[in-house]
């Protein structure tokens, strides 16, 4: 790979594979790069990068569109892409990194690389025959028709509604929380490790009741997506619904803390 004073290293992902992956058929990547290339870092171990233009990508000039949330989104999916490109390939673990992830040149991150072999060679031990899969719950809403409730005629009626609405949206939040926790530790059983989204505030008027990922084997793939089916019946006698996406490369899983 060549690179120049106007381009910075990006990658994609640390692979592991005997043989030298395959480049055919791969994505273009992220917005305005070059295409993917691979640099071997050791034996069995290569890197997936592309030249990017620093007049996109350099400090100065990627930062204002950080806040260009579809260009963002743009790059993320291309990015996944390429990952889940290489993650799909046979005999192959990767570990992708974050989105944005770039080195001044092709030595800057083998050097980074080659320093954390270490942490990286476990955490590949730990995802190798594993895939992420992504459980989302939201608690359904009441649709519309209570035209005819009658409305009330006085102050203390008009508050003493409210309190009730109030209560009824706290009791079935309630409700479908439980049957999420619930169906969290039944996914659990058919997965590897588990990691779930602290709740806290988030915008908009109905946010989830249960944002999770699980590594899951793949020869166990069949029975978790056989339990995520089960529990949807389940949860929706809770108010709730379930959203199931995957496979993706095990994002959740590679961090120094796996």
């Amino acid at each position: 790979m060549k690179t120049s004073s106007d381009s910075a290293v990006y990658v994609y992902c640390v692979v592991r594979s005997v043989r030298r992956p395959r480049l055919i058929g791969a994505p273009r990547g992220v917005p305005e790069g070059r295409a993917p290339e691979l640099v071997e870092v050791a034996h069995a171990i290569w890197l997936v990068i592309s030249a990017v233009p620093l007049g996109v990508y350099g400090p100065a000039n990627l930062e204002p569109r950080l806040r260009d949330l579809d260009w963002v989104s743009h790059a993320a999916v291309a990015h996944e892409a390429v990952n889940a490109f290489f993650a799909r390939a046979a005999g192959t673990v990767v570990v992708p990194m974050t989105l944005f992830t770039m080195f001044s040149s092709i030595d800057k991150a083998l050097e980074d690389v080659r320093g954390r072999r270490t942490t990286i060679d476990r955490v590949m031990r730990r995802v190798a025959g594993c895939e992420e899969w992504g459980i989302r719950v939201t608690r359904r809403t009441a649709g519309a028709g209570s035209n005819d409730i009658s409305r009330p005629t006085t102050g203390a009626g008009f508050l003493q509604a409210r309190k009730a609405a109030r209560d009824a949206v706290a009791n079935a939040r309630s409700t479908a929380t439980d049957a999420a926790d619930a169906a969290f530790d039944q996914l659990k059983r058919f997965s590897k490790d588990a990691r779930r989204r602290s709740r806290g505030p988030e915008p908009g008027t109905n946010p989830p009741v249960l944002e999770a990922a699980f590594l899951v084997k793949e020869n166990a793939r069949t029975k978790f997506k056989a339990e995520a089916r089960r529990q949807r019946p389940i949860l929706a006698d809770a108010g709730a619904e379930i959203t199931l996406t995957g496979p993706w490369p095990a994002y959740s899983f590679v961090g120094e803390e796996a």
